[in-house]
């Protein structure tokens, strides 16, 4: 991977976009439910946090003796971060870049399951994109993406981390060498940039680029989770996280969480059909065709168990330095919980 520099106005915006991460860094509290309650909050309903899903509707959760109290989706990993550091929620569902950014204030931070080894956002152009086809190496993909307008979530996403780090690798800049267009987390709001011309591609998580290829709008270009991309295989990307000052309280219900985590993984693992049900109950405005495309892919992308494996964790790490989505990242033995 060739050097590269990141121009001063990428890291203001990402300091704005942590903002409320930041705000939180004195305000550390203890869990405020009572034992046997979680509060569990998640950035989407994105599909890494399927298993989550899975886990309360079959009622994984209230066989392993839990309570879940407040669900709220919070829209950003910054929210995240921040409503585990003021204790009103105990455990916090992300990626990793969430993490790694509280780590930043909280030494504490610990990541405590795995959801998804794959890098799980795609590039996506336009049905009418007029670049090399799937048959071109990766490089020669992303060469094609130069000077084009591309949709990502917003500045310090890992939809602009993606983008960065396949720029880089060809030795170009995408803050210079392309227009980054901010289009928010909203799936319809992407598609339709897409559609009416407003951005040739997107930077976007699954199922956006499956939806674009149901309805004829867009075709998956690049994909880590396909393979296109090698040194990304296997990089742990959706993660259950928390502090230590919520877990030391919450010892017996992170035992019965991760039980009941194992067993929605065993349901995605052991039962297509069943599998299949529940992620068009869980994706219930994706067209059907769009879910037939993306069940087998997150069934390579899930984990076998929660455990936080070294290596997936170590890729994913190397990805975050390299793209300049983080300047620094803890070591696994400091984040990840035993």
């Amino acid at each position: 991977m060739s050097e590269r520099r990141f121009p001063s106005r990428r890291s203001v915006l990402k300091g704005l976009a942590a903002g409320p991460l930041l705000a939180a860094g004195c305000a550390t509290r203890h869990s405020t439910t009572p034992p046997g309650v979680l509060n569990i909050g998640q950035i989407s309903n994105s599909v890494a946090f399927l298993p989550l899903f899975i886990a309360e509707h079959e009622g994984f959760f209230t066989d392993a003796g839990l309570t879940l109290g407040e669900r709220p989706r919070l829209g950003t990993g910054a929210k995240v971060a921040a409503a585990l550091k003021s204790g009103s929620i105990d455990l916090g569902a992300g990626v990793t870049t969430d993490a790694f950014n509280l780590a930043r204030i909280d030494d504490g931070t610990r990541i405590v399951s795995s959801l998804v080894t794959e890098y799980y956002v795609d590039l996506i152009v336009a049905s009418s994109f007029d670049g090399p086809g799937d048959e071109a190496g990766t490089g020669e993909r992303v060469g094609a993406l130069v000077g084009r307008r591309i949709g990502i979530t917003g500045p310090g996403s890992g939809t602009e981390g993606l983008v960065n780090y396949l720029f880089g690798s060809i030795g170009r800049d995408a803050a210079v060498d392309a227009t980054l267009v901010n289009l928010g987390s909203s799936a319809t709001a992407a598609i339709g940039a897409l559609r009416s011309g407003r951005v040739d591609a997107l930077a976007f998580f699954q199922p956006i680029g499956q939806q674009a290829e149901a309805t004829g709008v867009g075709r998956i270009y690049l994909s880590p989770a396909r393979g296109d991309v090698p040194s990304l295989r296997g990089a742990l990307h959706g993660i259950v996280f928390s502090t230590t000052r919520l877990l030391d309280r919450k010892r017996e219900e992170l035992a019965g969480f991760q039980r009941a985590i194992q067993r929605a993984l065993d349901v995605i693992h052991g039962d297509e059909a069943r599998a299949r049900d529940l992620l068009g109950r869980y994706l219930d405005k994706s067209k059907p065709a769009a879910l037939d495309a993306l069940l087998p892919i997150l069934r390579r992308e899930a984990p076998r168990t929660p455990a936080v494996r070294r290596g997936a964790f170590e890729t994913a790490r190397r990805f975050h330095l390299e793209s300049g989505l983080v300047s620094k990242a803890p070591d696994y033995r400091a984040i990840s919980q035993a």
